[in-house]
């Protein structure tokens, strides 16, 4: 199953999932995955939503993983039917951050290591595991952009860095004289010379966002959120976000539209286009009339 998902360049953090899931499944069944039946898949499908109550999202991962086993891995199309994705799902808005917020939370950074982490992750909207795993050769100052290589997919991408973000960088640099990863991780308290995990810049998203008193759950995909929504409320087009945010499908970027306050102000509603009578000269009693 690995091998399939390999061959099929699926992210490594979705291959971990999807491995642990069907672990879990086999140790609930506890017998061999190709002598398991229908009967066994509908009982572990009640088994997440009822005993474990796993939110639908987690069931449809869950869904998603066991399908990609039978359908993918072990040709067994025919499960399909058996594994149906659970009613009324639906993907929750993020709640956004607002510049402020945003400004607040950089500046509330551990040190000059975790400021340029949150930077990036504003300025070029990256993902977490492609802010972990940039190179000190990534980072084009002649050209003011940054190369993201290997991104979700495979995909390699150009995002354009700010004046501000390219300062700070340089600034890191003079101070942490990184070698190949720009972001070098540690092992026993010294220094090495690879990449730091995702873990570390949830983890200085985290401090930030709580030294900072920002309620709301702040993640790095959370920033990311952020950087889309202000960009179109800064009246970028749909097709450029696509690209700078690595999405395949311009579906995927569609839905910052729900976000951005720029949009939904623009939109008129239908109760604007219709003739009523201003609201001073409806009458306040609550009674009954009799018609006269």
């Amino acid at each position: 199953m690995r091998e399939e998902l390999v061959r099929r360049n699926y992210a490594e953090n979705t291959i971990h999932a999807y491995l642990r899931i069907v672990r879990d499944f086999q140790q609930y069944a506890g017998k061999r995955l190709d002598r398991i039946g229908p009967d066994d898949l509908r009982r572990y499908h009640a088994y997440l939503l009822e005993e474990r109550k796993l939110a639908v999202h987690t069931v449809v991962q869950h869904v998603a993983a066991i399908r990609f086993l039978y359908c993918k891995t072990m040709k067994r199309r025919d499960m399909r039917e058996d594994l149906p994705y659970p009613r009324n799902y639906h993907r929750r808005l993020p709640v956004i951050l607002s510049p402020e917020e945003v400004a607040r939370v950089i500046d509330s950074a551990r040190n000059l290591y975790h400021r340029a982490m949150l930077m990036i992750l504003y300025c070029c909207g990256l993902r977490r595991n492609e802010v972990a795993r940039l190179k000190v050769s990534d980072i084009d100052g002649q050209r003011m952009v940054l190369r993201v290589t290997h991104g979700k997919g495979g995909v390699d991408r150009d995002v354009p860095m700010s004046p501000k973000l390219l300062e700070t960088l340089r600034e890191y640099w003079r101070w942490m004289r990184p070698k190949t990863w720009l972001f070098p991780g540690t092992e026993k308290g010294w220094r090495v010379d690879r990449p730091i995990t995702a873990k570390m810049v949830w983890a200085a998203v985290e401090f930030a966002a709580r030294r900072a008193g920002i309620t709301k759950h702040v993640s790095p995909h959370l920033i990311r959120h952020a950087f889309a929504t202000h960009q179109l409320e800064a009246s970028m087009d749909l097709k450029t976000l696509q690209v700078l945010l690595g999405h395949s499908d311009l579906e995927t970027t569609s839905r910052y539209l729900h976000l951005s306050k720029t949009h939904l102000q623009a939109v008129s509603t239908p109760l604007d286009r219709v003739g009523t009578k201003p609201a001073a000269q409806v009458p306040r009693s609550r009674r009954l009339r009799k018609p006269e």
